[in-house]
């Protein structure tokens, strides 16, 4: 396949951005020797990005043509002004994604409210779009952290899973729970690739952490409806729980997460006692029900 000239003119000016960064600026580990050409290499772009080396290696000769979605992960990985990416994206001739539309925000369904308002003695959230954390009851709070302390564009179950401490620690087994749930967000990837907050929670991950931008370029899949977590509460101590997940009917993309522990066992009284601690409060932050 031959390269058009508009082609060339964007591999070219990627080729020379990427000469102008350092692995530092990109959140890279410090080179152990001197390098012979000064910037970027193409693999080390491609990680930041979380795209293979070889999809950035044929975007680079022109070989082929970016998705609204890669041209904003790159915008991010390169650390491209407002100028640079209106550039990128007129080579790309995707002038018409900029601005891209935003859908609404996303809003919590009243019988998922009302739902999760009656589950008193088990975790439950409501998943959006992007495993963004639309609700929660008092239970989830006591297991997991206080949502709503977290700002409404931050609460998502990707984003916490990888950057809270207190998150992160609750899982016994965190990799394979983060992995798991990198697959779930490339399901959200698959229904709309070119959906601008996608792009923009994956870029933000993929520059903080390594293992994010290993796991997103691994293309792995899963519904996540359901399995077992098992978690180490810092005051109930060890917690074996099933996690189950009900779409809502209406296609709102809307998700009930329920986290259940088996009559009699150990993990249920521990649950008893974690939630007899929880005091009464909203299922959601009612002063900023909407997000995106």
């Amino acid at each position: 396949m031959t390269a058009d000239p508009d082609s060339r003119a964007l591999g070219a000016f990627l080729k020379a951005r990427r000469a102008q960064l350092t692995p530092q600026e990109c959140g890279l580990p410090e080179p152990d020797s001197a390098r012979k050409v000064a910037g970027l290499r193409r693999e080390e772009v491609a990680q930041v990005a979380a795209i293979s080396v070889d999809y950035y290696t044929r975007l680079e000769q022109g070989r082929v043509r970016a998705s609204a979605s890669v041209l904003d992960t790159l915008a991010r990985a390169l650390r491209l002004d407002d100028d640079q990416q209106a550039y990128l994206y007129e080579l790309a001739g995707r002038t018409d994604a900029r601005p891209r539309r935003r859908r609404p925000a996303q809003r919590v369904r009243p019988a998922m409210r009302r739902l999760l308002d009656q589950l008193t003695q088990t975790p439950a959230l409501v998943l959006g779009r992007r495993l963004h954390i639309l609700a929660w009851n008092p239970a989830a709070v006591a297991l997991y952290t206080d949502f709503a302390a977290v700002p409404a564009h931050r609460r998502n179950y990707v984003r916490l899973l990888f950057t809270d401490p207190v998150v992160r620690r609750l899982h016994q087994d965190w990799a394979h729970d983060a992995r798991e749930a990198v697959a779930a967000l490339r399901m959200e990837a698959a229904a709309d690739p070119d959906d601008p907050d996608l792009a923009q929670l994956v870029g933000e991950l993929s520059l903080k952490d390594p293992d994010f931008r290993t796991w997103w370029a691994e293309h792995r899949v899963n519904s996540a409806s359901y399995g077992t977590k098992h978690y180490h509460h810092q005051l109930v101590g060890d917690l074996t729980l099933d996690c189950d997940t009900w779409a809502s009917p209406d296609g709102s993309g809307q998700r009930l997460m329920v986290l259940t522990a088996e009559p009699g066992s150990p993990s249920h009284d521990a649950l008893r006692i974690l939630t007899s601690w929880t005091t009464a409060q909203p299922s959601t932050d009612r002063a900023d029900d909407a997000t995106r």
